[in-house]
């Protein structure tokens, strides 16, 4: 299973409330990286043949058949890097190079 966690998911409606689309759902995509990591892509989207749709934390995300395995355990979430410096992070344990955050 693939889960948005709140902070993520607050910030995916900011920006399809700002960018006019409400009515589409996040598509998540993963593949495998050159180093043997995982690289992810996110945008916008309709919902395709054979996608998987799903509602985490409010947002409903499609995820590719083809791209299930690699984002099946992962987390995206909506961190501070540094003051003043959000990012989405994926954590995923299908990932080699995923490093769990620190407790």
């Amino acid at each position: 299973m693939f889960t948005v966690t709140r902070a993520a998911a607050k910030q995916i409606r900011r920006s399809a409330a700002s960018g006019d689309t409400e009515e589409l759902a996040l598509r998540v995509a993963a593949s495998r990286a050159g180093d043997g990591g995982i690289d992810y892509r996110m945008g916008f989207d309709d919902v395709g043949a054979g996608d998987a749709l799903l509602s985490t934390n409010g947002v409903d995300v499609v995820i590719a058949a083809a791209d299930k395995a690699l984002l099946n355990g992962a987390v995206l979430d909506y961190v501070e890097i540094e003051p003043g410096d959000h990012r989405f992070i994926f954590l995923n344990p299908n990932d080699p190079h995923h490093r769990p955050p620190a407790e």
